[in-house]
């Protein structure tokens, strides 16, 4: 997995791209307890580079979606290939998170 970083003012935008599983979620997790622990509100991760995504990876989701709750932040999660979002909606995660098809439909929604 490669990891792009944006900011749009106060919004933090993450881009996995590649696969996101047992090997690679471990950065990914660590990226944004780091953005949270220094204050970030608002972020949108832009799946639509992610190839696949495992139950490690649906972890790391969940787990930023309760932090976000938690500190009362806004998460939106964009651009969710054909796959990702298959295991999203079998997961039952659809339905758990704001989803759009665009980034900017994302960076509106936070």
């Amino acid at each position: 997995m490669n990891l792009e970083q944006e900011h749009r003012g106060d919004i933090l935008i993450l881009r996995p791209s590649g696969r996101l599983d047992s090997s690679s979620s471990p950065e990914l997790e660590r990226v944004i307890t780091d953005q949270l622990d220094a204050g970030v509100q608002r972020l949108v991760l832009d799946l639509s580079r992610l190839d696949y995504i495992s139950s490690a990876g649906l972890r790391v989701v969940l787990l930023t979606g309760k932090k976000m709750r938690a500190s009362k932040g806004k998460l939106a999660l964009s651009g969710l290939q054909t796959m990702v979002r298959e295991v999203f909606d079998m997961s039952g995660f659809l339905s758990l998170f704001a989803v759009t098809d665009s980034l900017e439909e994302g960076v509106i929604k936070v």
